[in-house]
């Protein structure tokens, strides 16, 4: 018999960036470590507010540590992110309301797809300076996913029905109830306890509950293929 499949649940926005990083390591972790990894989309506005936190980007000093930060993790995680050039509108103005649903949607209907379609919607917003708000933008995050036009206008159709807001919402509130105060939290369920780690920069300490080996962001299994 091998080992029990542990499971570790990942709260992300696409609009956060550092939730890319933590989406991507565990990705890459997720046969390596052996564990059930659960995709949660949740709405970052939403924890921040409950929370009482603010993004870092409206703190003059924060946000410019956070743009030098980014340009070293793009390295660091070998993940092609960056900032958008017109920052505020993108991130605070915009937001990812739609999106969030959007792929709370395809958690739903199609799960299969809910990490190339996560994949795509940060790619646009965060190495592409791309849209995210707009219909025709998120189609075109989910085709460029491998979803047929079909299966992404029928989801997008569903995204203003009760049963997507509430499971975003109830989503949202299982993240606050685990303590969040940002995106993302990582939550690792292990021997009967349950652990929440904040932020992509703890994975280290998640291989330490877990019990297995960390070989940095970019495993050599995944650094062979890259």
């Amino acid at each position: 018999m091998g080992p029990l499949l542990r499971t570790v649940e990942l709260f992300y926005d696409v609009l956060s960036p550092y939730s890319w990083l933590g989406f991507e390591v565990l990705c890459r972790y997720q046969n390596i470590w052996n564990i059930n990894l659960q995709l949660r989309p949740s709405l970052i506005g939403g924890i921040m507010k409950d929370s009482g936190n603010k993004p870092p980007g409206l703190l003059p000093r924060k946000g410019q540590y956070m743009a030098n930060d980014i340009k070293l993790l793009r390295h660091h995680f070998q993940i092609p992110i960056q900032f958008p050039k017109d920052f505020f509108s993108v991130i605070i103005e915009k937001g990812s309301l739609s999106a969030m649903r959007f792929l709370t949607a395809v958690s739903l209907e199609h799960p299969e797809m809910l990490e190339k379609v996560s994949r795509e919607l940060w790619m646009r917003v965060w190495s592409r300076d791309e849209d995210i708000t707009q219909p025709q933008s998120i189609l075109a995050a989910a085709e460029k996913a491998g979803m047929s036009a079909e299966q992404a206008q029928g989801l997008l159709e569903k995204i203003s029905t009760p049963k997507v807001k509430n499971q975003l919402k109830e989503t949202t509130e299982a993240a606050c109830r685990y303590g969040a105060f940002g995106l993302p939290i990582t939550v690792a369920h292990v021997d009967g306890q349950t652990h929440m780690i904040f932020g992509s920069d703890r994975m280290e300490l998640l291989a330490f509950l877990l019990g297995e080996k960390w070989m940095g962001p970019v495993p050599p299994a995944v650094n062979a293929r890259l």
